[in-house]
């Protein structure tokens, strides 16, 4: 931690961190920012717009204060399937049972409640399961009619009113994009955030359909929570600009056993692609209440850096927990650790993707490569999009990442790729020659290189081309003539 107004992180997996009642005022941001964060999470199944404008007004000065490129997601609701409420607050469940599930609203009983989904009623078939309270029980369908389904219970003592539900091996006809998320969507946009996380993804379509209205306003990630997003993951990725792999959902929709092995499969896609991926859900849930984690919580977070992650997340650890702060200090820990190991960097040098087949692939490759033959100390980018610097951080280099862009709304959301210190400069470079001594620059005011080391850059010439990325130069620092 520093009181320095110009930083940057000794590590290359970055860190994001929900806002919420825990996290939202701004010297505790302020604390989040230096202890670790990289990138701000809006959760909008919580709070107000009202809320989330004033938090990100308050990023956006600790960026101006610290002149740091920081990234924000506004992740969206998306659908929410509950049952109603039952006449006295909850039922007693045994297995072998069987309980009717309509659109009756009446308060429900032992042998019935309501279930306010025609569409899902709809979707669903004889031996299809029903998944309520986050897993703890489990319903069989027997029987179906136009209105009501018939369950056998097969597992789950108790269900009370409103517990959300999960239909697990149903393709459900329902949009990611309520009403609600459409307002908060807008809003979002309106206020300039570089990422929209879209929940309850299931197809290709859906996606299409999101960009339509986010246009190139934002980025969009995709949370990855349901099994029926894993049939399409190859065309998810191809569409989206980010994963997000949302562990929390798919353990509950999913077998357990099948997440971590799909875990390491979604980073190693993502990578492959060069679309940044982060994993997320109950990374450190136990400090929520504590102030240290479970060594089984240590590991979790260690898993993900050795597979090869971009970023890990925080969730209720920093929007309501009681030590947001040292949530991210541990975590900070836990990933500088790993990415000291000998082991981590040996994987990620045995999981290079395959070279893509453009001029800008094979001089992003020659670069990594330059870069490690003579010790640079960084490979500095020039980018406009972004696609130069997502390319570099695909290699998973062992040295930093310098993106420079006039863009801001670039820089930010760069924030988010592995190993990469975003810098955004308000000047125009017109040239690979005035880009040089600018690199050189910066290199050394943020502490990144110094006199005597190197520098592998990247750019395209002519300027101003996106994904133009054509040349490559190894500089050398060298003192100041007397």
């Amino acid at each position: 931690m520093t009181d320095s107004p110009i930083f940057r992180r000794h590590r290359q997996t970055k860190i994001v961190a929900t806002v919420g009642p825990a996290s939202s005022a701004p010297d505790q941001l302020r604390r989040l920012l230096l202890t670790g964060v990289d990138v701000f999470r809006l959760n909008f199944s919580h709070g107000t717009q009202e809320n989330h404008g004033e938090v990100l007004a308050r990023i956006r000065a600790l960026e101006a204060e610290f002149d740091r490129p920081i990234g924000v997601i506004a992740d969206l609701q998306g659908p929410k399937l509950r049952i109603g409420s039952f006449a006295e607050g909850a039922v007693a469940l045994r297995s072998g049972r069987v309980i009717r599930f309509d659109l009756d609203p009446a308060p429900g009983n032992e042998d019935r409640v309501c279930l306010p989904h025609p569409e899902v009623i709809e979707a669903m078939t004889v031996g299809s399961t029903l998944l309520l309270d986050d897993g703890k029980v489990r319903i069989r369908v027997i029987e179906k009619g136009p209105d009501f389904l018939l369950g056998e219970i097969v597992a789950g003592t108790r269900l009370s009113n409103n517990k959300g539900f999960n239909v697990p091996d149903v393709m459900l006809p329902l949009s990611p994009l309520t009403p609600k998320d459409r307002r908060d969507m807008e809003f979002a946009l309106e206020q300039g955030v570089e990422w929209i996380a879209l929940s309850f993804v299931q197809r290709p379509e859906d996606v299409v359909e999101a960009r339509g209205l986010i246009g190139d306003r934002a980025a969009i990630m995709l949370k990855i929570e349901k099994p029926a997003a894993i049939q399409h993951l190859d065309e998810l990725i191809e569409l989206a600009d980010a994963l997000m792999v949302a562990r929390g959902d798919l353990g509950v929709e999913m077998p357990a056993e099948d997440v971590p092995s799909l875990q390491k499969n979604m980073i190693q896609k993502a990578r492959d692609a060069g679309r940044p991926v982060i994993v997320a859900t109950q990374m450190l849930e136990s400090m929520i209440g504590s102030p240290s984690p479970t060594r089984a919580e240590v590991s979790d977070v260690a898993t993900a850096v050795y597979d090869g992650t971009d970023a890990v997340m925080l969730s209720a650890e920093t929007a309501a927990g009681a030590y947001p702060v040292e949530a991210v200090a541990i975590m900070d820990r836990i990933v500088a650790r790993v990415e000291s190991d000998m082991l981590y960097r040996s994987i990620m040098d045995s999981q290079h993707p395959g070279l893509g087949r453009t001029t800008a692939d094979a001089i992003t490759h020659s670069a990594n490569q330059a870069a490690r033959a003579v010790s640079a100390k960084a490979i500095v980018t020039y980018t406009e999009s972004g696609s130069t610097t997502l390319r570099a951080a695909r290699e998973r280099p062992p040295m930093p990442i310098l993106a420079i862009s006039i863009h801001d709304t670039t820089a930010r959301r760069l924030a988010l790729s592995y190993g990469v210190h975003t810098v955004h400069v308000t000047k125009g470079i017109s040239s690979f020659g005035e880009m040089v001594p600018e690199a050189m620059r910066i290199a050394q005011e943020y502490g990144i290189a110094g006199i005597g080391d190197r520098l592998a850059i990247t750019a395209g010439v002519p300027f101003g081309r996106t994904g133009s990325t054509n040349t490559l130069r190894i500089v050398y620092l060298e003192p100041e003539p007397q």
